[in-house]
């Protein structure tokens, strides 16, 4: 189970009892979504979530493994030329 550290959570992560799951915390922040377009419509929404999730999901990784893309790909379960497309998609590496 991944935890955050406090200094890293965001306004709203601060204001309720962290979550027991990974999947608890994406379906609050999704519920909390819904909420917030109060009415207003909504679409391509699976785009939306992979590019506001993709790109700190890899910061962090690469972060943990200070940059060793051997051990990010072993992480992951990624190969080296997924992760480094991915890496150069988002200005990464």
């Amino acid at each position: 189970m991944i935890k955050a550290k406090p200094e890293t959570q965001t306004t709203i992560d601060r204001n309720v009892a962290p979550e027991k799951c990974l999947a608890d915390n994406v379906k609050r922040s999704i519920q909390v979504y819904f909420d917030d377009l109060d009415g207003h419509e909504t679409s391509n929404l699976y785009a939306l979530f992979m590019e506001e999730v993709e790109k700190p999901f890899f910061e962090v990784v690469m972060q943990y493994t200070q940059g060793n893309i051997t051990h990010a790909t072993k992480l992951l379960g990624l190969n080296r030329v997924t992760l480094r497309n991915r890496l150069k998609k988002y200005d990464l590496g």
